[in-house]
């Protein structure tokens, strides 16, 4: 193969608006991916199996919080930093993204941001290492694209609260040592607890037969009876207000982490069309071939440039939910079609564990779905720019 070929595209030279730390913390979670992840993570996924090692790993780079400030244990990267590991760790596998996007912006973000410093101080260092994994419970059997109708309770019981309810499609939960819930009180205000594994009543069954995240470990979290110390609540927060700041957070991280899943997709295919021979000459030579890999390379060029331009706008705190809401939706969708125009540029060859664009086109599959579901996030575009909500 032609050594001047760009398996990893940047085709607008993004990098040269990228500093040297941006490219160094790319460059090492981009090599441990290279030698440690992408040579088992077929198996994992193949044998419905999260490899725990990642973990402790995962903590060491940095992973784990890394816009969180460096008292608090975080690295106290920006917004691109953050950005730029989800999306090497997504070019690995949707899932093990899944565990460090939920460890960083929904369990670490929000006792960051809305914990007491007694809180602040006991839980992150201890996660930003990975010695802690943690959870976050919002979703429930009966209420996903609508929480705010959330059954999930909580009663002031004099010196504690009294926890009871359930969530489901929960990453991390079967694994993790404490759980940021989110439960109603008596007078239907949302309110955030810290839920620590142990307490009696409180158990995260694992969720099995999936088809797609096989390597992400999935369960419920069960309450029964809860007995949860007051010092456990969230004390600056009340309202849905406090999940949806979670959720823009890891919406971010998600519209990065795709556009690696789509350069792995990609990088496999443009190799694959260079060295695989019919008629006597390489398939990258026939026009439908360079049709596709042209198509893709454009779609992550333009997903590339849409969550540089998001991350500049985190770091000056100008974001707004609705232009990540519009990431999320359109880098997702775009990973998943280059997922599937890559796999047929491999023929059969694509369906096998031989190759990563399945196992990507299968975990993609719950990505389009989670966090704010691709039609929900069609709506807050529609809504942000009609005035109009179409929710209801």
């Amino acid at each position: 193969m032609n050594k001047d070929i760009k398996l990893i595209p940047d085709y607008f030279i993004i990098d040269q608006l990228l500093t040297e730390e941006h490219l160094l913390v790319r460059q090492s979670v981009r090599d441990w991916v290279d030698s440690k992840l992408k040579p088992v993570i077929d198996d994992y996924s193949q044998r419905h199996e999260f490899p725990s090692f990642v973990l402790k790993e995962l903590g060491e780079l940095g992973a784990f919080g890394p816009y969180i400030p460096e008292q608090y244990g975080g690295a106290g990267l920006d917004q691109i930093s953050y950005g730029l590991i989800m999306q090497e760790l997504e070019r690995g596998d949707s899932g093990i993204r899944s565990t460090a996007s939920v460890q960083s912006s929904l369990v670490m973000y929000p006792i960051f941001a809305f914990g007491s410093e007694k809180q602040k101080q006991k839980y992150l260092p201890l996660l930003a290492k990975g010695e802690k994994i943690g959870a976050f419970g919002l979703t429930e059997p009966n209420h996903g694209s609508d929480p705010g109708s959330m059954i999930t309770k909580i009663e002031d019981k004099g010196d504690y609260y009294l926890l009871n309810g359930a969530k489901m499609w929960i990453t991390n939960a079967p694994i993790a040592d404490i759980a940021v819930v989110w439960a109603k009180d008596e007078h239907g205000i949302v309110r955030g607890l810290l839920v620590e594994k142990g307490m009696e009543g409180f158990s995260a069954p694992e969720t099995h037969r999936k088809w797609s995240l096989r390597a992400s470990i999935t369960g419920e979290l069960v309450f029964d009876n809860v007995k949860v110390p007051k010092e456990n609540l969230l004390p600056n927060i009340q309202g849905l207000k406090g999940p949806m700041m979670c959720l823009n957070s890891a919406r971010y991280g998600i519209a990065w982490g795709v556009v690696g899943a789509a350069i792995d997709c990609y990088s496999t295919a443009l190799q694959y069309a260079l060295e695989r021979k019919q008629f006597d000459k390489p398939i990258a030579s026939f026009q439908l071939q360079q049709k596709k890999l042209a198509e893709i390379v454009t779609e992550i060029t333009k997903a590339q440039l849409l969550v540089w331009r998001l991350g500049t706008l985190r770091n000056d705190d100008k974001a707004s939910p609705a232009q990540i809401s519009m990431a999320k939706r359109n880098n997702v969708d775009m990973a998943l079609n280059v997922a599937r125009e890559s796999r047929q540029i491999l023929g059969a060859m694509g369906i096998t564990g031989d190759y990563p664009i399945m196992r990507h086109m299968m975990n993609l599959e719950s990505v389009v779905t989670y966090e704010g579901t691709h039609d929900i996030h069609l709506l807050i575009t529609g809504f942000d720019i009609t005035g109009i909500a179409a929710f209801k």
